[in-house]
Protein backbone atom coordinates (compact mmCIF):
# COMPACT_ATOMS: atom_id res chain seq x y z
CA UNK A 1 0.00 0.00 0.00
CA UNK A 2 1.48 3.29 -0.89
CA UNK A 3 2.24 5.70 2.20
CA UNK A 4 2.66 9.43 2.26
CA UNK A 5 4.22 11.15 5.32
CA UNK A 6 2.57 14.13 6.42
CA UNK A 7 3.88 16.58 8.66
CA UNK A 8 0.83 18.17 10.87
CA UNK A 9 1.27 21.87 12.43
CA UNK A 10 -1.90 22.40 14.57
CA UNK A 11 -0.65 26.12 15.09
CA UNK A 12 -2.41 28.06 17.37
CA UNK A 13 -6.51 29.11 18.10
CA UNK A 14 -8.92 27.56 15.70
CA UNK A 15 -6.24 26.17 13.56
CA UNK A 16 -5.72 22.83 16.05
CA UNK A 17 -9.50 21.99 15.42
CA UNK A 18 -9.52 22.58 12.04
CA UNK A 19 -6.34 20.22 11.50
CA UNK A 20 -7.87 17.56 13.19
CA UNK A 21 -11.44 17.57 11.41
CA UNK A 22 -9.40 17.89 8.06
CA UNK A 23 -6.95 14.90 9.24
CA UNK A 24 -10.22 12.84 10.05
CA UNK A 25 -11.15 13.22 6.72
CA UNK A 26 -8.40 12.38 5.06
CA UNK A 27 -7.22 9.65 6.71
CA UNK A 28 -11.20 8.25 5.93
CA UNK A 29 -10.75 9.45 2.03
CA UNK A 30 -6.55 7.31 2.23
CA UNK A 31 -9.20 4.52 3.16
CA UNK A 32 -11.15 4.30 0.59
CA UNK A 33 -8.58 5.11 -2.26
CA UNK A 34 -6.23 2.61 -1.03
CA UNK A 35 -3.34 4.42 0.61
CA UNK A 36 -2.21 5.64 3.76
CA UNK A 37 -1.65 9.01 5.62
CA UNK A 38 1.12 8.91 8.25
CA UNK A 39 1.19 12.07 10.24
CA UNK A 40 3.68 13.50 12.88
CA UNK A 41 2.31 16.22 14.63
CA UNK A 42 4.87 19.33 15.64
CA UNK A 43 3.45 21.68 18.74
CA UNK A 44 5.50 24.76 16.58
CA UNK A 45 2.76 27.59 17.85
CA UNK A 46 2.71 30.66 19.88
CA UNK A 47 2.72 28.75 22.70
CA UNK A 48 5.69 27.07 21.43
CA UNK A 49 7.19 30.65 21.15
CA UNK A 50 6.67 31.79 24.31
CA UNK A 51 7.97 28.68 26.50
CA UNK A 52 11.07 28.24 24.04
CA UNK A 53 11.79 31.90 22.19
CA UNK A 54 11.29 30.71 18.93
CA UNK A 55 8.15 29.77 16.59
CA UNK A 56 10.20 26.78 15.62
CA UNK A 57 13.48 24.79 16.41
CA UNK A 58 16.38 25.80 14.77
CA UNK A 59 16.39 22.37 12.65
CA UNK A 60 12.91 22.65 12.12
CA UNK A 61 13.23 23.16 8.57
CA UNK A 62 15.56 20.04 8.11
CA UNK A 63 12.97 18.00 10.06
CA UNK A 64 10.01 18.91 7.33
CA UNK A 65 12.47 18.74 4.71
CA UNK A 66 12.08 14.76 5.13
CA UNK A 67 8.06 14.79 4.31
CA UNK A 68 5.69 14.47 1.16
CA UNK A 69 3.71 17.37 2.71
CA UNK A 70 2.43 19.89 4.92
CA UNK A 71 -0.47 20.53 6.71
CA UNK A 72 -0.88 23.94 8.90
CA UNK A 73 -3.69 25.04 10.41
CA UNK A 74 -3.49 28.55 11.56
CA UNK A 75 -0.49 30.60 13.34
CA UNK A 76 -1.09 33.85 15.65
CA UNK A 77 -2.28 35.05 18.82
CA UNK A 78 -1.56 38.80 18.51
CA UNK A 79 -2.52 39.53 22.15
CA UNK A 80 0.34 37.15 23.30
CA UNK A 81 3.06 37.09 19.87
CA UNK A 82 3.14 39.97 17.33
CA UNK A 83 2.12 38.83 14.10
CA UNK A 84 5.16 39.92 12.69
CA UNK A 85 7.02 37.49 15.05
CA UNK A 86 5.15 34.82 14.38
CA UNK A 87 4.96 35.08 10.72
CA UNK A 88 8.09 35.82 9.66
CA UNK A 89 9.34 33.13 12.85
CA UNK A 90 7.38 29.91 10.72
CA UNK A 91 5.11 30.38 7.72
CA UNK A 92 7.14 32.73 5.90
CA UNK A 93 10.56 30.44 6.62
CA UNK A 94 9.20 27.56 5.17
CA UNK A 95 7.30 28.79 2.12
CA UNK A 96 10.98 30.20 1.41
CA UNK A 97 13.05 27.42 2.21
CA UNK A 98 11.10 24.87 0.57
CA UNK A 99 10.88 27.14 -2.68
CA UNK A 100 6.82 27.40 -2.19
CA UNK A 101 6.59 29.86 -4.65
CA UNK A 102 3.38 29.28 -6.50
CA UNK A 103 0.48 30.07 -4.04
CA UNK A 104 -2.55 28.83 -5.22
CA UNK A 105 -6.26 29.75 -3.69
CA UNK A 106 -9.32 28.88 -5.78
CA UNK A 107 -12.39 30.83 -5.05
CA UNK A 108 -16.16 29.33 -6.02
CA UNK A 109 -19.12 28.98 -4.68
CA UNK A 110 -19.90 26.00 -3.36
CA UNK A 111 -23.67 24.31 -3.33
CA UNK A 112 -25.44 26.20 -1.26
CA UNK A 113 -23.82 28.78 0.05
CA UNK A 114 -24.58 32.47 -0.93
CA UNK A 115 -22.34 34.91 -1.35
CA UNK A 116 -22.61 38.78 -1.29
CA UNK A 117 -22.93 39.61 -4.63
CA UNK A 118 -25.52 38.29 -7.24
CA UNK A 119 -23.16 36.16 -9.40
CA UNK A 120 -24.41 33.03 -8.78
CA UNK A 121 -21.15 30.96 -10.75
CA UNK A 122 -17.43 32.23 -10.56
CA UNK A 123 -14.54 30.23 -10.42
CA UNK A 124 -11.20 31.94 -10.34
CA UNK A 125 -7.71 30.43 -9.31
CA UNK A 126 -6.03 32.94 -8.29
CA UNK A 127 -1.74 32.59 -8.23
CA UNK A 128 0.30 34.83 -5.77
CA UNK A 129 3.89 34.93 -6.25
CA UNK A 130 5.20 33.71 -2.67
CA UNK A 131 8.15 34.02 -1.85
CA UNK A 132 9.54 37.42 -2.96
CA UNK A 133 8.33 40.68 -3.66
CA UNK A 134 6.31 42.77 -1.01
CA UNK A 135 6.86 40.13 1.41
CA UNK A 136 11.03 39.78 0.65
CA UNK A 137 11.88 41.05 4.19
CA UNK A 138 14.11 43.22 3.00
CA UNK A 139 15.05 46.41 5.04
CA UNK A 140 15.35 48.14 7.99
CA UNK A 141 14.81 51.00 10.52
CA UNK A 142 17.75 53.31 11.61
CA UNK A 143 17.54 55.58 14.65
CA UNK A 144 14.71 53.85 16.43
CA UNK A 145 12.56 56.13 18.63
CA UNK A 146 13.41 59.44 17.83
CA UNK A 147 11.62 61.81 15.43
CA UNK A 148 14.68 60.64 12.76
CA UNK A 149 13.40 57.28 12.74
CA UNK A 150 13.20 55.86 8.93
CA UNK A 151 11.78 52.61 8.12
CA UNK A 152 12.49 51.27 4.72
CA UNK A 153 10.87 47.62 3.53
CA UNK A 154 12.16 47.14 -0.21
CA UNK A 155 10.36 45.34 -2.46
CA UNK A 156 12.29 42.31 -4.11
CA UNK A 157 11.44 41.36 -8.04
CA UNK A 158 13.88 39.36 -9.71
CA UNK A 159 13.23 37.84 -13.22
CA UNK A 160 13.71 34.29 -12.19
CA UNK A 161 10.74 34.66 -9.81
CA UNK A 162 8.52 36.78 -11.37
CA UNK A 163 8.80 34.34 -15.03
CA UNK A 164 8.12 31.27 -12.86
CA UNK A 165 5.36 32.69 -11.44
CA UNK A 166 4.08 33.86 -14.35
CA UNK A 167 4.82 30.53 -16.17
CA UNK A 168 2.86 28.55 -13.75
CA UNK A 169 -0.20 31.03 -14.01
CA UNK A 170 0.01 30.57 -18.19
CA UNK A 171 0.28 26.44 -17.58
CA UNK A 172 -2.93 26.81 -15.20
CA UNK A 173 -4.86 29.05 -17.27
CA UNK A 174 -3.99 26.57 -20.26
CA UNK A 175 -5.20 23.33 -17.91
CA UNK A 176 -8.38 25.26 -17.29
CA UNK A 177 -10.44 28.30 -19.57
CA UNK A 178 -7.45 29.41 -21.70
CA UNK A 179 -7.71 32.82 -19.75
CA UNK A 180 -5.02 34.84 -17.24
CA UNK A 181 -5.55 37.98 -16.26
CA UNK A 182 -2.06 39.56 -14.72
CA UNK A 183 -2.00 41.88 -11.91
CA UNK A 184 0.05 45.02 -10.96
CA UNK A 185 -0.10 48.88 -10.58
CA UNK A 186 2.81 49.99 -13.53
CA UNK A 187 1.27 53.30 -13.90
CA UNK A 188 2.65 54.34 -10.30
CA UNK A 189 5.13 51.45 -9.61
CA UNK A 190 7.30 52.13 -12.74
CA UNK A 191 10.20 49.70 -11.80
CA UNK A 192 8.91 46.72 -10.36
CA UNK A 193 5.66 46.42 -12.12
CA UNK A 194 6.71 47.16 -15.62
CA UNK A 195 9.24 45.09 -15.32
CA UNK A 196 6.61 42.31 -14.21
CA UNK A 197 4.43 43.68 -17.34
CA UNK A 198 7.28 43.26 -19.39
CA UNK A 199 7.71 39.77 -18.49
CA UNK A 200 3.78 38.83 -19.17
CA UNK A 201 4.29 40.07 -22.17
CA UNK A 202 7.21 37.79 -23.30
CA UNK A 203 5.75 34.64 -22.01
CA UNK A 204 2.47 35.44 -23.83
CA UNK A 205 4.42 35.30 -26.86
CA UNK A 206 4.75 31.59 -25.51
CA UNK A 207 1.11 31.11 -25.11
CA UNK A 208 -0.51 31.90 -28.20
CA UNK A 209 -3.64 29.80 -26.91
CA UNK A 210 -3.97 31.53 -23.59
CA UNK A 211 -6.11 34.69 -23.80
CA UNK A 212 -4.05 37.83 -21.51
CA UNK A 213 -5.36 40.29 -19.93
CA UNK A 214 -3.36 42.93 -17.77
CA UNK A 215 -5.32 45.16 -14.88
CA UNK A 216 -3.98 47.21 -12.32
CA UNK A 217 -4.47 46.05 -8.90
CA UNK A 218 -7.66 48.76 -7.86
CA UNK A 219 -9.27 47.87 -11.18
CA UNK A 220 -9.18 43.96 -10.47
CA UNK A 221 -10.25 44.25 -7.36
CA UNK A 222 -13.60 46.18 -8.88
CA UNK A 223 -13.79 43.73 -11.02
CA UNK A 224 -13.83 41.06 -8.93
CA UNK A 225 -16.59 42.37 -7.01
CA UNK A 226 -18.33 43.75 -9.88
CA UNK A 227 -17.60 40.58 -12.63
CA UNK A 228 -16.25 38.04 -10.93
CA UNK A 229 -17.33 35.54 -13.66
CA UNK A 230 -15.41 36.93 -16.20
CA UNK A 231 -12.30 36.36 -15.02
CA UNK A 232 -10.64 32.49 -14.80
CA UNK A 233 -6.47 32.59 -13.40
CA UNK A 234 -5.54 35.59 -11.90
CA UNK A 235 -1.51 35.60 -10.90
CA UNK A 236 -0.19 38.77 -8.96
CA UNK A 237 2.58 39.34 -6.42
CA UNK A 238 2.47 38.51 -3.00
CA UNK A 239 0.79 41.64 -1.45
CA UNK A 240 -1.50 42.50 -4.53
CA UNK A 241 -2.17 38.38 -4.54
CA UNK A 242 -2.88 38.60 -0.76
CA UNK A 243 -5.39 41.19 -0.76
CA UNK A 244 -7.17 39.94 -3.74
CA UNK A 245 -7.38 36.53 -2.63
CA UNK A 246 -9.44 37.81 0.82
CA UNK A 247 -11.46 39.63 -1.33
CA UNK A 248 -12.02 36.44 -3.32
CA UNK A 249 -12.60 34.28 -0.10
CA UNK A 250 -15.59 37.08 0.83
CA UNK A 251 -17.44 36.87 -2.71
CA UNK A 252 -17.50 32.65 -1.91
CA UNK A 253 -19.11 33.42 1.17
CA UNK A 254 -16.56 33.86 3.77
CA UNK A 255 -13.10 32.88 5.08
CA UNK A 256 -14.48 29.26 6.35
CA UNK A 257 -14.03 28.38 2.75
CA UNK A 258 -10.64 30.09 2.18
CA UNK A 259 -8.42 27.03 1.13
CA UNK A 260 -4.79 27.47 0.06
CA UNK A 261 -1.97 25.83 -1.40
CA UNK A 262 1.61 26.56 -1.09
CA UNK A 263 3.14 24.97 -4.12
CA UNK A 264 7.20 24.00 -4.84
CA UNK A 265 6.19 23.37 -8.31
CA UNK A 266 9.49 21.51 -9.00
CA UNK A 267 8.82 18.72 -6.29
CA UNK A 268 12.05 19.07 -4.77
CA UNK A 269 11.17 19.65 -1.87
CA UNK A 270 7.71 19.62 0.39
CA UNK A 271 4.25 21.82 -0.23
CA UNK A 272 2.13 23.10 2.33
CA UNK A 273 -1.65 23.57 2.44
CA UNK A 274 -3.59 25.75 4.80
CA UNK A 275 -7.00 27.37 5.10
CA UNK A 276 -6.25 31.02 4.98
CA UNK A 277 -8.91 32.47 7.98
CA UNK A 278 -6.17 32.79 10.29
CA UNK A 279 -6.22 31.70 14.10
CA UNK A 280 -9.50 33.65 15.28
CA UNK A 281 -8.81 33.45 18.98
CA UNK A 282 -11.73 34.81 20.26
CA UNK A 283 -13.89 32.02 19.17
CA UNK A 284 -10.88 29.03 19.57
CA UNK A 285 -12.74 27.82 22.36
CA UNK A 286 -16.25 27.56 21.69
CA UNK A 287 -16.30 24.72 18.99
CA UNK A 288 -17.78 26.69 16.12
CA UNK A 289 -14.74 26.95 13.47
CA UNK A 290 -15.95 25.98 9.86
CA UNK A 291 -13.36 23.63 9.23
CA UNK A 292 -14.84 23.31 5.42
CA UNK A 293 -11.72 25.53 4.35
CA UNK A 294 -9.04 23.21 6.35
CA UNK A 295 -10.84 20.23 4.42
CA UNK A 296 -10.33 21.94 0.86
CA UNK A 297 -6.75 22.56 1.76
CA UNK A 298 -6.28 18.82 2.32
CA UNK A 299 -8.27 17.59 -0.77
CA UNK A 300 -5.77 20.14 -2.79
CA UNK A 301 -2.84 17.92 -1.01
CA UNK A 302 -4.36 14.73 -2.31
CA UNK A 303 -4.42 16.24 -5.29
CA UNK A 304 -1.16 17.25 -5.07
CA UNK A 305 0.45 13.99 -4.15
CA UNK A 306 -1.06 12.49 -7.15
CA UNK A 307 -4.48 10.87 -5.24
CA UNK A 308 -6.85 12.92 -7.64
CA UNK A 309 -9.90 10.21 -6.73
CA UNK A 310 -9.37 10.89 -3.42
CA UNK A 311 -9.50 14.27 -3.75
CA UNK A 312 -12.50 14.87 -6.01
CA UNK A 313 -13.65 12.31 -3.45
CA UNK A 314 -13.26 15.07 -0.32
CA UNK A 315 -14.80 18.18 -2.49
CA UNK A 316 -18.02 15.69 -3.48
CA UNK A 317 -18.45 15.15 0.30
CA UNK A 318 -18.06 18.80 1.33
CA UNK A 319 -20.49 19.83 -1.89
CA UNK A 320 -22.56 17.03 -0.57
CA UNK A 321 -22.45 18.76 2.92
CA UNK A 322 -23.35 22.14 2.07
CA UNK A 323 -26.20 21.54 -0.44
CA UNK A 324 -28.19 20.15 2.42
CA UNK A 325 -27.03 23.67 4.63
CA UNK A 326 -24.53 22.15 6.79
CA UNK A 327 -21.58 23.96 7.26
CA UNK A 328 -22.92 27.32 5.42
CA UNK A 329 -24.15 29.53 7.98
CA UNK A 330 -21.22 30.95 10.13
CA UNK A 331 -21.91 29.45 14.03
CA UNK A 332 -24.87 27.63 13.07
CA UNK A 333 -23.51 24.13 13.41
CA UNK A 334 -20.41 22.73 15.20
CA UNK A 335 -17.21 22.01 14.24
CA UNK A 336 -17.95 18.45 15.12
CA UNK A 337 -21.13 18.89 12.83
CA UNK A 338 -19.64 19.86 9.89
CA UNK A 339 -16.73 17.13 9.94
CA UNK A 340 -19.43 14.44 10.72
CA UNK A 341 -21.25 15.27 7.71
CA UNK A 342 -18.51 15.18 5.43
CA UNK A 343 -17.52 12.18 6.87
CA UNK A 344 -20.92 10.53 6.21
CA UNK A 345 -20.97 11.39 2.74
CA UNK A 346 -17.37 10.49 1.94
CA UNK A 347 -19.28 6.70 3.28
Amino acid sequence: MKSYKIALIPGDGIGVAVTEAAWDVLGRAAHGGGFKLEGTSFPWSCDFYEKTGAMMPADGIETLRGFDAILLGAVGWPKRVPDSVSLHGLLLPIRKAFVQYANIRPHRLLPGVEGPLRASAFDILCIRENTEGEYAGAGGRVHNGTADEVAVETSIFTRKGVERILRFGFEQARKRRGKLASVTKSNAQKYSMVFWDEITAKLAAEYPDVEVSNYHIDAMAARMVMAPESLDVVVASNLFGDILTDLGAAIQGGLGYAASANINPERNAPSMFEPVHGSAPDIAHLGIANPIAAIWSGAMMLDHLGEAGAAKAVMAAIESATARGIGTEPGKHKTNEITASILAALG
